[in-house]
C-alpha cells in the first residue's frame, strides 16, 4: 500500500438504489469489542453490493514522512457518529464520521519534540461516566487522557493529563525503552496496560502489567511478569533476575471477560530474544497467557506456550473469547494463536485445555552457557494453520541462480526441526519471526 493511502482515513458509502437508511452502530472498542471479535453486525454493506462502494470523503491526517514510509496502524473508534484515530505522528484526531470534517486534534508533543520517537499507535480507548467522556491513548512513554468532546487534556489525570509508563516498574527505567503501541483495556474505572520494551542483548525494562485509575492516573495494581522474591514463578529464574532481566511484556493486546471480571493477557518473550544463558530456567511468566482478576491483578491461572524462549516465539496477537460446543454443552473459551501457527484453546474460568496438548522433546542447545528447555507444548487439535518444517524441496526455484544461492546456504545449516536452537552454523527459523499468525 502506498504512503498516500496510509495517511488518509477514508469512508466508503454505497451509491446504489434501494438501499435503506444507514444503520447506527458504534465501534467503541479496539478490534470491535473486548472479546476481540473484529465483528460488526451492520448489514447495509454485504457481499452482493460491496463492489459498488465509492469514496464519499477523504481526510488527510498529515504528518507524512519525506521518505514515503509513513503508516497508520490505528484501528479507529466510532462513538456516537464521531471517528477517533491517530495520524502517522501519533496525533489524536476526531472527525464527523459522516462528512470527514475535523472536530479537533491533540498533539502529544505539547512542547515540541521528535514525533518519530513516539513509535506507532494501534488504537485508542474510550471511557465514559455520565458527562465525563475520555479518550486514553499512549504516545511514546506517556499515557494521555483527553476530553472526548473537545480534545483538551484532562489535567486531573496523572501529571497534567498524562502518566509516565516508565514509572512504577520496580526499578529505574528512566533510561530504558518503554512505550505502548497497543491500547490498554477498560474494566470499570481501570485501564489495564501492557507495554513494548527493548528485546536486544542490552538493558531492558520488565513488562509488568499495570492497572491505572482512569480518573486519577494512579497505579491501582501491578502484576510482576518477572516474579519478585516470594511470588509464584520466582523459582523459574535465576535468583536476581527480577532486578535486571527485561521483557515478558504484553505488546499484542488483551481480552476481557467483563461478566467474570477476568482479563486475558498474552506476554512476550524475555530479553534477549535469542540467547538466555543469563536467565536459565523455565522463565515464568514470559510467553504465557495470563488470566488475571481484572479488579485486583491477582493471577487466576496461566499457561506457558514456550519454555525458556530463545526463538522470539511470543504470542503475536491478542486472545479471542469464544464459545465452543463440547459433548453437547457450551463452554466459554479463550483462544490464543501463536507465531508457530498453532491455536491453543482453554476454558476461560479454569484454564483447562479444551484439546490435548503434548509436551514434545526438542533439540538441545550447544551454545556455551545456554540450556534450552528439553520439551515444548504442542496442541494436538486444531491442526496448525502454517507449515512447520522447511526442507530442501521448498527452496526457491524462481531462477536457477537463486536456487543455487539458497541451496548453498541451506546445506551448511542444521536440518530444520521445530524449536531447533540458535547455533554457530546458523539456524532456520520457520515460520519466520513474524510468525504464522
Amino acid at each position: 500500500m502506498s504512503a498516500r493511502a496510509f495517511i488518509a482515513a477514508s469512508l466508503l458509502i454505497l451509491n446504489t438504489r434501494g438501499v435503506g437508511a444507514v444503520e447506527s452502530a458504534d465501534w467503541p472498542t479496539y478490534l470491535g469489542d473486548r472479546a476481540n471479535s473484529h465483528y460488526s453486525a451492520l448489514k447495509q454493506i454485504n457481499t452482493r453490493n460491496v463492489n459498488k462502494l465509492q469514496i464519499a470523503w477523504t481526510y488527510s491526517a498529515g504528518g507524512a514522512r519525506p521518505d514515503g514510509r509513513s503508516q497508520i496502524q490505528c484501528n479507529p473508534l466510532i462513538i456516537d457518529g464521531v471517528l477517533c484515530g491517530t495520524s502517522p505522528q501519533s496525533v489524536l484526531f476526531a472527525l464527523d464520521a459522516a462528512t470527514g470534517k475535523e472536530l479537533w486534534r491533540f498533539n502529544p508533543l505539547r512542547g515540541g519534540g521528535d514525533h518519530q520517537a513516539l513509535g506507532v499507535n494501534r488504537g485508542v480507548v474510550y471511557w465514559a461516566d455520565g458527562a465525563d467522556r475520555r479518550i486514553l491513548y499512549s504516545a511514546g512513554q506517556y499515557l494521555h487522557a483527553v476530553n472526548a468532546g473537545d480534545g483538551k487534556i484532562i489535567s486531573s489525570f496523572g501529571a497534567e493529563g498524562r502518566v509516565n509508563l516508565k514509572d512504577g516498574l520496580g526499578r529505574n527505567a528512566s533510561q530504558l525503552y518503554v512505550i505502548a503501541t497497543t491500547p490498554g483495556i477498560v474494566f470499570r474505572d481501570l485501564i489495564i496496560m501492557g507495554s513494548r520494551v527493548a528485546e536486544g542483548p542490552g538493558p531492558s525494562a520488565p513488562g509488568h502489567i499495570r492497572a491505572y485509575n482512569i480518573r486519577s492516573g494512579q497505579i491501582v495494581w501491578t502484576f510482576h511478569t518477572i516474579p519478585h522474591p516470594g511470588e509464584v514463578g520466582y523459582e523459574t529464574w535465576p535468583r536476581d533476575a527480577w532486578k535486571s532481566i527485561g521483557g515478558a511484556n504484553c505488546w499484542a493486546g488483551m481480552a476481557l471477560d467483563e461478566k467474570r471480571g477476568i482479563v486475558f493477557v498474552p506476554t512476550g518473550s524475555a530479553a534477549f530474544d535469542f540467547w538466555g544463558g543469563n536467565r536459565l530456567g523455565q522463565n515464568l511468566f514470559a510467553n504465557c497467557l495470563l488470566a488475571l482478576d481484572a479488579a485486583t491483578g491477582k493471577r487466576i491461572w496461566h499457561y506457558q506456550f514456550v519454555h525458556h524462549d530463545i526463538w522470539d516465539r511470543d504470542p503475536p496477537a491478542p486472545p479471542n473469547l469464544l464459545t465452543v460446543k463440547r459433548n453437547g454443552k457450551s463452554v466459554d473459551a479463550v483462544a490464543q494463536v501463536t507465531k508457530s501457527g498453532h491455536v491453543f484453546v482453554f476454558n476461560r474460568e479454569t484454564g483447562e485445555p479444551l484439546f490435548p496438548i503434548e509436551e514434545r522433546v526438542v533439540p538441545p542447545s550447544d551454545l556455551q552457557g545456554e540450556s534450552a528447555w528439553p520439551t515444548q507444548p504442542i496442541p494436538t487439535k486444531p491442526a496448525p494453520f502454517a507449515r512447520q518444517v522447511f526442507s530442501a524441496d521448498e527452496i526457491t526455484d524462481v531462477s536457477p541462480e537463486s536456487h543455487k544461492a539458497a541451496l548453498e546456504k541451506f546445506v551448511k545449516l542444521r536440518p530444520h526441526a521445530p524449536f531447533m536452537p540458535p547455533s554457530r552454523e546458523g539456524t532456520i527459523i520457520f515460520p519466520g519471526f513474524d510468525g504464522g499468525a
